[in-house]
């Protein structure tokens, strides 16, 4: 029997929430794969086999608090560092990432299901985020000359740090999304506090352990494992000057809300509903081969990935066969073996989600096309499913599925398809497939409403390239030299002549 998920609305969302890369509604709740054993514990749960993990002692407001003043007086001591002087830090951090890779993936497909090549990837990913970091720091964030008074008198710019930010991140990459964060504020000279989601716990505290293990200062990075009620506190400290978080928008517009009240800057990465254009002239073999692939990665728990699958009328017919069956065709199981293509959900919480959201979607006219069949068992896994005839009112037309559930929709033509894509409360990213280049570029840049388009492609986060959003994907961006900037004071210091 498929258990079908419920949705727990609750008046305080949730820091908690945030920890959940859910699909659901805004003001939804989703339970992490962890149980809660009491009021003070958790424990992890691997989602391929319902195998308990391990047990962790949630921490009380004063140990909490404890590890908030040790990030700001290990901050005192960083930020008189120079740039140059934080570099090396950063790149040795990458080579014990690397040479802990296979133990970080093994990890990460216990706690989440992530396919076990995929999490290798994932650390190189964040080895080269932090060189990336180590080598353009220096320069992005080096003191600007500027004149004044009419060019007639010298001024400077410097990008002073804050102090210590706090990042709440999601499941669906255990070590990227801290990562994106931490290599960052290092490099600003920032201090980081991070709560990670309860599924991963262990891979927060590895990825701590490993940062010292690489010869980072004791209370730059730490982990605290708190509920959402204590989560709310630690937005309110003092010294905490900064939030980031990556989420749901419910959890996301709770934490803009209290850090604003606070007077405190946020960053905030949200969910999404990425739309692919399959345009006229596209060439169906790339569009489809990349469709799959952009739907499937991280087993379809990415907030990049490729969802709606808007294609023109011309084209309509021939992409959808060719896309059903190569969706047919995907191997599902085991996350360690080679020849796997899709794992498990990360948790039943989450399968119970898809569940849901797939029937309700089938109940007001959806035609499913292929999978929609998952196998009860031990495991959280659904397979590659395809909706077509998807239509405003549906959550597979409105709302994030956040797992293998492509949704196919019809537009009449090229113009018709740049309509649909901006239908949404999303904003994040998206893709266009057409032979034309020049004219896929003026519509990623003149019409396109999201952060990010990818053309004739499929990727997730590039270290030289921003991340970000708008809309209800949230707002702030990451990468590419701007997350370096995010929480820093740019002051201007003015000189007589």
């Amino acid at each position: 029997m498929i258990r079908l998920g419920t949705r727990l609305s609750r008046p305080r969302y949730i820091a908690e929430l945030a920890t959940c890369r859910s699909a659901k509604l805004p003001r939804s709740r989703l339970l992490p794969n962890a149980r809660k054993l009491s009021m003070s514990q958790i424990t992890t749960m691997n989602p391929a086999t319902g195998e308990t993990l391990n047990t962790y002692e949630l921490m009380s407001e004063a140990e909490a608090f404890d590890k908030i003043e040790a990030a700001h007086e290990a901050f005192l001591d960083w930020r008189t560092k120079s740039h140059e002087e934080r570099a090396p830090y950063l790149r040795k951090i990458a080579d014990v990432l690397r040479s802990n890779a296979d133990r970080f993936a093994e990890l990460m497909t216990r706690e989440m299901g992530k396919l076990l090549r995929d999490g290798k990837t994932e650390v190189e990913i964040c080895a080269r985020i932090f060189e990336y970091t180590a080598d353009n720091g220096p320069s992005e964030l080096a003191d600007e000359e500027r004149t004044h008074s009419g060019g007639k008198k010298r001024g400077i710019v410097t990008y002073s740090p804050i102090g210590v930010i706090y990042s709440v991140q999601p499941w669906n990459f255990p070590i990227y999304q801290p990562v994106r964060v931490l290599a960052a504020n290092l490099m600003a000279g920032n201090s980081v506090i991070l709560k990670h989601a309860s599924i991963c716990t262990g891979s927060g505290l590895l990825l701590r352990d490993l940062c010292l293990d690489a010869g980072l200062p004791e209370g730059l990075f730490d982990v605290v494992l708190i509920d959402h009620d204590l989560s709310d506190k630690i937005i309110e400290h003092d010294l905490v000057r900064a939030v980031t978080m990556t989420g749901s928008d419910g959890a996301g517009s709770h934490i803009g809300e209290l850090a604003s009240k606070n007077l405190k800057k946020t960053v905030l990465e949200l969910g999404s509903n990425d739309a692919y254009l399959v345009l006229e002239d596209a060439d169906i073999e790339t569009a489809v081969k990349t469709c799959v692939q952009g739907r499937l990665y991280n087993n379809g728990e990415t907030c990049v990935s490729a969802k709606r699958f808007v294609v023109t009328d011309a084209v309509y017919d021939e992409f959808v066969s060719a896309f059903v069956e190569a969706m047919k065709n995907v191997t599902m199981g085991d996350p360690t073996k080679d020849e796997t293509q899709l794992g498990p959900l990360s948790s039943r919480e989450q399968f119970d989600t898809i569940v849901e959201q797939v029937n309700k979607s089938l109940e007001a006219g959806a035609k499913l096309l292929c999978g929609g069949d998952p196998i009860d068992g031990e495991g959280c896994y659904y397979p590659a499913t395809v909706l077509a005839e998807c239509k405003p009112g549906m959550p597979a037309y409105d709302d994030e599925l956040f797992g293998p559930v492509a949704s196919v929709i019809r537009a009449k033509d090229d113009d018709d398809a740049m309509r649909i894509a901006n239908d949404s409360r999303y904003g994040l990213g998206g893709g266009i497939f057409t032979k034309d280049e020049e004219k896929a570029i003026r519509l990623a840049r003149d019409h396109f409403d999201t952060g990010m388009i990818r053309i004739n492609s499929f990727g997730a986060a590039d270290p030289n390239m921003p991340f970000g959003g708008v809309k209800d994907s949230g707002y702030g961006r990451e990468h590419g030299g701007f997350g370096m900037k995010e929480f820093v004071n740019a002051k201007a210091i003015f000189l007589p002549s």
